[in-house]
């Protein structure tokens, strides 16, 4: 499925598709609805230019489902890079998993109305995570933080309690009040 067209040559071209992601995966977080007229009016676009990127509702939704996933994979090694180990693995799971998290809340129900097809969707999705979640757990284990016996599907499960999650509570808070919890459990 197109993501519209996107000339990789003009910036603001770059900037607005950015803009309407960003505007979409915000608004998808606290529905499954999609509206164009909205997603603009928070991009600071005029609505052709959503329709020009996305030509239909659900072109957007999974274009935001993958760009939101592949986000994830891509910052646990930049996240390792920058900050200690367990600093890394606190910011990857408040900042960015727990923001996919409500996202993919709102994205799951948009997702199974806007995928006809099963193939449209990326079907690593769990792979995805799971390895991130595997390189920031190898890393605090070397680095004698956690334990190096630790199963990263089941850690996985355990950060599942982020689905509960509403963006328009206090959940910065409620995300480290879980994972304090799920970090004296895996602690050496």
């Amino acid at each position: 499925m197109t993501t519209g067209s996107v000339n990789p040559r003009r910036a603001d071209t770059r900037r607005n598709h950015e803009a309407i992601l960003n505007a979409a995966a915000q608004s998808l977080a606290c529905t499954e609805r999609v509206s164009f007229n909205h997603i603009a009016k928070q991009a600071g676009v005029g609505v052709g230019t959503v329709y020009r990127h996305f030509p239909t509702p659900e072109s957007l939704i999974i274009a935001v489902y993958r760009r939101e996933l592949e986000h994830l994979g891509e910052v646990a090694p930049e996240l390792l890079d920058r900050h200690d180990p367990e600093r890394a693995f606190r910011t990857w799971v408040t900042d960015h998993l727990a923001h996919y998290m409500m996202t993919k809340r709102g994205l799951a129900k948009a997702l199974s109305a806007a995928s006809s097809s099963p193939a449209e969707l990326p079907v690593n999705a769990h792979e995805t995570l799971v390895e991130a979640l595997s390189a920031l757990l190898r890393a605090n284990a070397e680095a004698g933080n956690l334990r190096p016996d630790l199963n990263p599907e089941t850690v996985m499960r355990g950060l599942g309690g982020l689905l509960y999650l509403d963006p328009k509570s206090d959940w910065r808070t409620e995300t480290s009040d879980l994972l304090d919890l799920l970090w004296r459990g895996m602690r050496v």
